[in-house]
């Protein structure tokens, strides 16, 4: 009953999305980046995510220094995210800046998208309403810097 309950919670929820037409912002992740924030592919050749891990410890701080913050208006949100040529299954993590996953407060009161499995050369949706605010998105499984979102009326 909880399982059918949840589906069906689900598709409510995706059919409500649909019905306000969501914006769809497409991001495509590489080896240890996104490339629409960075505005180039830099390359990095990785097949585990510990190799991403160690390209981030060199050149995290002075990729996002130069990364483009995103800026959207409030509303509804489809992030559809594509993993382009990482040989491995990718995520995708959005959630507001202070958002901490261990305070349980936080899972009703901010904002927090996620999943994964994102295999090569497939995409994924991951539907979320934005207030005015900052948020951070990331991948965990692909590691990437924590890139910026400012959501405005």
């Amino acid at each position: 009953m909880i399982a059918i309950r949840a589906l069906a919670t689900s598709f409510l929820f995706f059919t409500a999305f649909e019905a306000n037409a969501a914006e769809v912002i497409e991001l495509t992740q590489t080896g240890c980046q996104f490339l629409e924030t960075e505005g180039t592919d830099h390359g990095f050749k990785t097949t585990k995510k510990a190799d991403c891990d160690a390209i981030n410890e060199k050149t995290a701080a002075a990729r996002l220094a130069k990364a483009k913050v995103m800026r959207l208006k409030s509303g509804d949100y489809v992030f559809r995210v594509a993993n382009k040529n990482v040989p491995y299954a990718l995520g995708f993590w959005l959630r507001s800046k202070d958002y901490d996953w261990k305070n349980p407060l936080h899972k009703l009161t901010k904002t927090s998208v996620s999943g994964g499995g994102l295999a090569t050369g497939k995409s994924m949706d991951y539907p979320v309403t934005l207030k005015p605010g900052e948020y951070l998105f990331s991948c965990p499984l692909n590691p990437t810097p924590n890139y910026r979102l400012v959501v405005s009326d």
